[in-house]
């Protein structure tokens, strides 16, 4: 696949306000990878932080994906600059960045994520360009790397309205269980406090014109269309662990 050309028809996507929907995995395996990357989805991202997958397990995990025409993103360890320019490194076209809390530590997260003259991402022979055989038709592609924030704790939303300023930023992402952890209610999500912040979130992005992001973590249709009617416009739907879950609890 023409990993640029999806990047771009996303981000295009998110700037028109159409969702763009994709999922994740957490298992690092490259036939479930498969399974997953022809499934639909316009994206998937690899679970990094919440899943056992180590950067020598994405090269096959992401050639896996790309088979079906998904395109294969990663939401790293943790937001580390390191950790974004490994991902990027073995092939992905973007990453999701978890507990984004400031402008200046996403500032030097962005500009670690693209090739000069962008940014200060190394150069080099890579996976991700062939090993040096596509070298010269990779160089756009380092430019135009996908960057998710993914908004985690009330300290960021405090802070969200700087946050979408930064140049470089694709969309925001909210992270539910951790959001509503910093508010003290794990999990409660039907919450007065909790529809409030994201109620918040979205007006913050509306008014700067930056797409927003959720996880949709139990596929349910209903709850899908649900978010993209409030206008979510980067949609992870399900997980590859919470698909098997349900599919596989034996029948009484």
């Amino acid at each position: 696949m023409n990993r640029l050309e999806q990047v771009r028809k996303i981000r295009t996507m998110m700037r028109n306000g159409t969702a763009t929907i994709g999922s994740w995995m957490q298992i690092p395996d490259s036939n479930i990878a498969e399974i997953m990357g022809r499934a639909g989805y316009q994206w998937v991202a690899i679970d990094m932080e919440h899943g056992p997958v180590a950067v020598s397990q994405l090269p096959d995990i992401f050639r896996a994906l790309e088979l079906g025409g998904t395109l294969p993103l990663a939401r790293v360890a943790s937001p580390l600059p390191i950790n974004c320019r490994q991902a990027l490194d073995q092939g992905a076209a973007g990453v999701v960045v978890p507990m984004i809390s400031s402008a200046i530590q996403l500032e030097a997260i962005i500009n670690e994520c693209h090739w000069p003259p962008r940014g200060r991402r190394g150069v080099g022979f890579q996976r991700a360009n062939v090993f040096g055989k596509f070298f010269e038709s990779y160089m756009q592609e380092a430019q135009e790397s996908l960057v998710i924030a993914q908004i985690e704790h009330i300290d960021a939303v405090n802070n969200l309205e700087s946050i979408v300023k930064v140049d470089g930023l694709d969309a925001i992402m909210v992270g539910p269980y951790d959001l509503s952890a910093s508010l003290g209610i794990t999990g409660d999500f039907e919450n007065k406090k909790y529809k409030e912040v994201l109620n918040r979130i979205l007006q913050v992005c509306a008014k700067q014109k930056m797409a927003c992001g959720i996880h949709v973590v139990q596929p349910d249709t209903k709850m899908l269309a649900q978010r993209i009617g409030e206008g979510y416009t980067f949609i992870a739907y399900g997980v590859d662990t919470v698909f098997l879950n349900h599919s596989a609890t034996a029948p009484k």
